[in-house]
């Protein structure tokens, strides 16, 4: 067996194929479901711990001070003294609240996103699942999100979770219509959803630069709504801590309040790698026409790390609009979906769709 970082592949079909010969196809496909949900698992706190640590830091770097610098070298052991912490608080339960739709609302909001990142390329040949209707999968498994965050806002007979409950379904709703018809978009340009012919198309030129101005307006949209629909600031309406205590999650501690945060840095994972996957490449290194010197050096870059650098740029983009803009009203918020950015949309749908008919894209 041959194996590349720059091509996953082989590797994955050594697997199957391994397990396969060892076993009924019924065990090896069960074992395989294993290994990848255990992968995810491990992947998903993972990246919960980091993102949770760099947006203390960028917040300190914004704010002229130095961040998390106690715990471990770098304040670095900050975070997983914090979630040990919380494994540690007592789970209180409240008074008149229904306690079934309480305790499974905080289940609903990471499985949404737990399922939503399976679809995601992060090299060739290393994601989970492969749909050729991938980028409406993603859109239809994120939108359940909004059902816990509504379930636990009505469960806890709190009027301040109520509250900030129906400002985050008003939110994502709204959003979610700019955050599809800026992907549909690229959907035109590119002619399919499947993410991996849509990396592999762009091995000529990332999006954002070949699909004009029209592509690049399309990027511009979707950042400002997927931080909108993820409920980061300044669209944080709700959780708004000068209103709200906490909004939807006032009630919840311990572990449950623990998925909830952990599940808000990874819906912006999972935001920030469609962003970098549709529109700058994925894990296609950066090329310029012309200079074969330049690219062969990119070329030796791993997949991965292309992926994963694309990927925490647009996550550092994220963080500035929420440490440099001040947090909008919800009437601001509601007015900047459907009067500006709708519209927007709509006509840049259009300009795309007569720029490659005409055959203008590069």
């Amino acid at each position: 067996m041959k194996f590349s970082i720059y091509d996953f592949t082989s590797f994955t079909e050594w697997v199957d194929q391994s397990l396969r010969a060892a076993m009924s196809p019924f065990w090896a496909v069960l074992i395989e479901m294993t290994i990848i949900g255990l992968v995810f698992l491990l992947f998903y706190a993972l990246v919960g711990l980091i993102l949770v640590y760099a947006e203390r830091k960028v917040c300190a770097f914004m704010q002229n001070r130095v961040g998390p610098n106690r715990v471990g070298p770098y304040g670095i052991f900050q975070t997983i003294a914090d979630f040990i912490k919380l494994l540690m608080k007592e789970l209180v339960y409240i008074k008149d609240s229904d306690k079934i739709l309480f305790n499974l609302a905080p289940f609903i909001v990471i499985i949404a996103s737990f399922m939503a990142i399976a679809a995601i390329p992060f090299a060739k040949g290393l994601h989970a699942i492969d749909f050729d209707i991938g980028i409406l999968y993603v859109i239809s498994v994120s939108a359940l999100g909004v059902v816990g965050v509504l379930l636990a806002g009505w469960s806890s007979n709190n009027k301040y979770s109520l509250i900030g409950a129906m400002r985050s379904g008003a939110q994502i709703i709204s959003y979610e219509l700019s955050v599809g018809l800026s992907l549909l978009t690229i959907i035109v340009l590119a002619g399919t959803m499947q993410f991996s012919q849509i990396v592999e198309m762009q091995s000529g030129g990332w999006f954002i630069f070949t699909g004009h101005i029209p592509a690049f307006i399309a990027f511009v949209v979707f950042l400002i709504a997927s931080t909108a629909e993820t409920n980061r600031g300044p669209f944080d309406l709700a959780e708004a801590e000068s209103e709200l205590t906490a909004g939807f999650h006032t009630e919840y501690s311990g572990i449950k309040f623990a998925f909830f945060f952990l599940a808000e840095y990874m819906n912006m994972f999972i935001v920030a790698s469609i962003a970098a996957t549709v529109f700058l490449g994925g894990w296609m290194p950066f090329h310029i026409g012309g200079w074969e010197g330049f690219n062969n050096v990119m070329d030796y870059i791993p997949p991965f790390i292309w992926y994963i650098g694309k990927t925490a740029f647009v996550i550092w983009l994220m963080m500035w609009f929420k440490w440099t803009f001040p947090r909008l009203r919800i009437d601001q918020l509601l007015t900047l979906e459907w009067k500006y950015l709708l519209p927007i949309n709509l006509v840049n749908i259009l300009i795309m769709a007569l720029v490659v008919l005409m055959g203008w894209h590069f």
